[in-house]
């Protein structure tokens, strides 16, 4: 496994769709911020953010279905994005690309407006009370999504939790977010929705033990 990690790792430097600034403390603007439809995609598109996207199976996921958009997945661990990059370049993919970094420093990368949409898939809970800022539908994270999102911008959350829809929910009410749709059981309510459809490996692990998948989407 250690050997895998190190080629892993020694790979992420040489992908051109990756940018790396992982644990970054100080404060910076990225080249990119602004200019990721100039300067790293091949054609300016709407741009869709994965926070948290583990092994990019859902930033991937939606590239191959929506190749007249463009697809950015963040996480912080290398390994984990190693995978979905690996993937997108087997299949030469030019419409997805992946940021290694904390998902509290989005504004570093992107300006205001310049996503279309995030999703937030299947994060993890962080139930003790200290947590609740940095959780990834906290009203701290919706400020930092409204202000990078257009004015029609939407977050989607994809989850087994039922900690995270109620947490959720209420931050929707609390903060005035506008919501747009909302299932406890994608199966039963979405069942021919292809962007639901795609499934992670954490997803499948839930549907295995029989634990429903819920949907929130809101304007923040």
């Amino acid at each position: 496994m250690a050997k895998n990690k190190l080629k892993h790792f020694a790979e992420l430097d040489l992908f051109t769709h990756v940018i790396q600034h992982p644990y970054q403390k100080e404060n910076f603007d990225h080249p990119l911020k602004g200019r990721w439809n100039t300067d790293f995609f091949c054609a300016a598109q709407p741009i869709t953010l994965e926070v948290g996207c583990g092994k990019g199976e859902y930033t991937v996921g939606l590239a191959r279905l929506h190749p007249e958009r463009n697809f950015l997945g963040l996480d912080l661990k290398g390994n984990r994005i190693w995978r979905g990059a690996r993937t997108a370049l087997d299949e030469g993919m030019s419409n997805v690309g992946f940021i290694r970094s904390q998902a509290e420093r989005i504004g570093n990368f992107f300006a205001p407006g310049e996503l279309s949409e995030i999703w937030v898939t299947f994060p993890d809970p962080k139930p003790k009370k200290g947590d609740a800022r940095k959780r990834l539908t906290s009203a701290e994270s919706n400020v930092r999504y409204k202000e990078l999102l257009t004015e029609v911008g939407i977050v989607h959350l994809k989850t087994d939790s039922d900690f995270n829809v109620s947490f959720t929910l209420e931050v929707i009410r609390e903060t005035e977010a506008e919501l747009l749709r909302f299932s406890e059981d994608i199966d039963r309510d979405f069942p021919n929705d292809e962007l639901i459809k795609i499934r992670t490996h954490y997803e499948m692990m839930f549907r295995k033990k029989g634990i429903p998948i819920k949907l929130i989407s809101y304007r923040p």
